[in-house]
């Protein structure tokens, strides 16, 4: 099996582009400062956009890989990385923001790489998610 990999696509364009937004607007408001501003001044307002962006990027960054060892789901901060015989299932209520992992030893883990607002995108990931799960996860018998 090669690596297959859900990532969601508005929940990562957009922060992205804010991103760029934010920062090139610290850009140009450090430039267009009074004159009595001084460079420190102007460096820290880059550097608040650049933390801006960092912290969009953290968000952005989301996804879940699957391979033939297991999971990888990357959700803000976090990498957990999960063999099949950890994971049960995965299942995605009505109105719930991404589907939910859950685990042998009975937590549960959201799988934010995938995510509702993708509409179809996101029923179809999740599908083929579950039939990974129940392939080769510890519901399969693996």
């Amino acid at each position: 099996m090669t690596a297959e990999t859900w990532r969601p696509y508005w929940p990562r364009i957009i922060p992205y582009v804010l991103a760029a937004v934010v920062v090139a607007g610290m850009v140009v408001l450090a430039v267009a400062m009074p004159s009595n501003w001084a460079l420190g001044d102007r460096i820290g307002l880059v550097v608040i956009g650049l933390m801006v962006a960092g912290v969009l990027h953290m968000l952005a960054r989301s996804r879940v890989t699957a391979d033939d060892r297991g999971l990888i789901v990357v959700n803000g901060l976090r990498t957990h990385e999960y063999e099949w015989a950890e994971v049960l299932g995965v299942s995605m209520g009505e109105g719930a923001p991404w589907p939910t992992l859950d685990l042998a030893d009975g937590s549960t883990l959201p799988a934010m790489g995938i995510q509702a607002s993708d509409g179809d995108r996101a029923r179809r990931a999740v599908a083929e998610l579950a039939t990974l799960v129940h392939e080769r996860g510890e519901a399969g018998g693996s």
